[in-house]
C-alpha cells in the first residue's frame, strides 16, 4: 500500500514483486513466479476488501495486456479531508473504538477503519490501548438491517409485540439502527402507511429478509429516532417502593435519572413498560409498584405466571 500510495503512475505486478518487502526476497528475475503472482492476487483481493481504491490502469495502445498492468492507489482518493486532523490521543482513542467491534459488520467496517488510520502515519498514545471493551451484538436482526441500510433495501421481519400471541410479518423502509438505554432499535417506515415506526430488534423473530430497492428517504433518521426514543423516555416516568439495602434498591437507584422521592420511594424513567416490567419482575419481594397502574398490573401478572409455571 506504501509502495502505491507513493507514486502517480502506478506500478506493474513485476515492479511490486522485485522491490516490495515481503515479495522481493522470493522473487527470481525471470524465473518461475507463479506462487508469488498467486500470492499477489490474493493480496490484491484484500486490499481491496479494506476499503482502499486500489485502481488498475491498462498501458497506452495495449489494451488487455496484463502483462503491463499498473496498479496504484490515487493520493488523493485515500487522503483525509484537508480540514480533518488527527492527535495522537485522538488516533488512540479511535483505534480503541474501532477495537471494541468485534462481530457483526461493524467488524468490517472496523478494520477498515483502522487501515486508513494508520496510513496516516501518526503515532497513537499507547497506554489507553491497554483498556480495549468488546461491544457483542445478541440481536441476530442486526446484521442484515445494517446491510439492508447501506444497500438501500426493503426488509421483511416477524415482530412480536407484548401480550400478541403470534409475531406479525412487517414490511419496511430501514433508515437507521440505534442504541438507545442499552439495547438496539430500528427507524424504519412501514411500506403499507408510510408511518414511521421504531422497532426494538430483540422483538424481531426468525429470519430478516432483503427485497427489492427501497425509495430513497433523505434525513437524518438517526438524531430523530434518537430524540423520539428520549421523549418517551422523559414521558415513561414509574414510582417505586424498594426494601432498602437491597440489589433491587442498589440496582434501581443507579438507573439514568432516577430521584429519591421519599425514603425508599424511586422514581425511575422507562422506554418500555414491559421490559421495565420484566426486571422488577426479577427482583421478587424487594419492589412494589406505586405507579402507573399498567406497570403495577404488568408486573403481579409476571409474578402469578411464575407460580403458575412452577408451582
Amino acid at each position: 500500500m506504501l509502495a502505491l500510495v507513493a507514486t502517480e503512475s502506478g506500478l506493474t505486478k513485476a515492479e511490486i514483486l522485485s522491490s516490495v518487502r515481503g515479495y522481493a526476497q522470493r522473487y527470481t528475475p525471470g524465473g518461475d513466479n507463479a506462487n508469488l503472482e498467486r500470492q499477489f492476487e490474493r493480496d490484491k483481493d484484500d486490499i481491496r476488501e479494506l476499503g482502499v481504491p486500489l485502481e488498475t490502469i491498462e498501458p497506452l495502445g495495449e489494451p488487455g495486456d496484463n502483462h503491463n498492468l499498473r496498479y496504484r492507489i490515487p493520493k488523493g482518493a485515500y487522503d483525509l479531508p484537508e480540514d480533518v486532523r488527527f492527535t495522537g490521543e485522538e488516533i488512540a482513542l479511535l483505534n480503541l473504538a474501532a477495537m471494541a467491534w468485534r462481530e457483526g459488520s461493524l467488524n468490517a467496517e472496523s478494520r477498515r477503519a483502522i487501515v486508513k488510520l494508520r496510513a496516516l502515519g501518526i503515532a497513537a498514545d499507547e497506554p489507553v490501548l491497554g483498556y480495549a471493551p468488546r461491544l457483542r451484538l445478541r440481536d441476530p436482526a442486526f446484521e442484515p438491517l445494517t446491510q439492508a441500510i447501506d444497500r438501500r433495501q426493503l426488509v421483511r421481519f416477524g415482530y412480536l409485540k407484548p401480550g400478541e400471541p403470534r409475531a406479525r410479518e412487517r414490511e419496511v423502509i430501514p433508515l437507521a439502527l440505534v442504541q438507545y438505554d442499552g439495547r438496539w432499535h430500528l427507524a424504519a417506515e412501514e411500506l403499507a402507511t408510510g408511518d414511521e415506526k421504531t422497532f426494538l430488534l430483540r422483538r424481531i423473530v426468525g429470519k430478516v429478509t432483503a427485497g427489492k430497492a427501497a425509495p430513497e428517504r433523505p434525513g437524518d433518521h438517526k438524531a430523530r429516532a434518537l430524540a423520539e426514543l428520549e421523549a418517551i423516555w422523559e414521558a415513561g416516568v414509574a414510582e417505586i417502593e424498594v426494601r432498602a439495602g437491597s440489589d433491587a434498591a442498589v440496582r434501581l437507584a443507579h438507573r439514568r435519572g432516577t430521584e429519591e422521592t421519599a425514603p425508599g420511594i424511586l422514581r425511575v424513567h422507562f422506554v418500555d413498560l414491559a421490559i421495565l416490567a420484566d426486571e422488577l419482575a426479577a427482583f421478587g419481594p424487594e419492589v412494589l409498584v406505586v405507579s402507573p397502574p399498567a406497570l403495577r398490573e404488568a408486573v403481579i401478572a409476571r409474578l402469578r405466571q411464575t407460580v403458575a409455571d412452577h408451582g
